[in-house]
């Protein structure tokens, strides 16, 4: 159950923590120029909303491009299998053979499969077009969305629950602790030993959020 869970987090974490850090830095720099609470407070929701809104618009515009160059190779080839079928089991049984088959097994595999299910069958063997990896834009624009927003409200809700002067510091221990934790996930997903993921994807955040902490500090007239 709990490999599900993470199998099925594992492409959003790198948006999550996209999100973290964004969210972290702009608020991070806006604390740095000591501006009030209100104008801190905003900038930190209008960060956030940005975020989501033009990550989920990227992704969308990426994979619906992708989306219809697929449907565009599953036209064609439909057309083809129409046309002359005949020929087109002597392609997939050539691919076969390339791949490694007998020519009889791959000619036996390309008229079993093609007796299943013909365009399914070319898809995968011509373009790696399978229903597991047919893009789905406005699906998977939502996730990306979705995940770099959980990732910004942690900095943001830090921001606006803790009061007074230390709240840039705690703000600045919470993310880190928020990244090392991606960073563990991400390495109990791949099976690799999680100090050194950790490690750098939390200096990575730190060293963001010291930079712009000081840029707002610095240049902020």
């Amino acid at each position: 159950m709990a490999r599900t869970v993470f199998l099925r987090v594992r492409p959003h974490i790198p948006e999550a923590s996209d999100g973290i850090l964004t969210s972290a830095g702009i608020c991070e720099g806006f604390a740095g120029a000591d501006v009030s609470s209100s104008v801190l407070i905003f900038a930190g929701f209008a960060g956030l909303l940005a975020g989501t809104l033009a990550m989920g618009a990227v992704e969308y515009s990426k994979l619906r491009a992708e989306h219809d160059r697929q449907m565009a190779e599953l036209a064609a080839e439909r057309l083809q299998l129409d046309a002359d079928p005949e020929a087109e089991l002597d392609e997939l049984t050539e691919l076969y053979v390339s791949r490694g088959l007998s020519a009889d097994l791959a000619r036996q595999v390309a008229i079993e499969l093609t007796a299943h299910d013909a365009l399914a069958a070319h898809a995968e063997a011509e373009y790696g077009i399978t229903l597991a990896s047919r893009a789905a834009p406005l699906r998977d624009a939502l996730g990306v969305s979705v995940a770099f927003a959980a990732g910004a409200l942690l900095p943001w809700l830090s921001i606006v629950l803790i009061p007074g002067p230390i709240r840039a510091t705690v703000t600045f221990v919470i993310v880190l602790a928020a990244l090392a934790l991606t960073g563990w996930v991400a390495a109990a997903i791949s099976h690799v030993h999680p100090v050194v993921p950790m490690v750098r994807t939390a200096s990575i955040g730190g060293l963001s959020m010291l930079v712009t902490f000081f840029a707002g500090r610095i240049f902020y007239p």
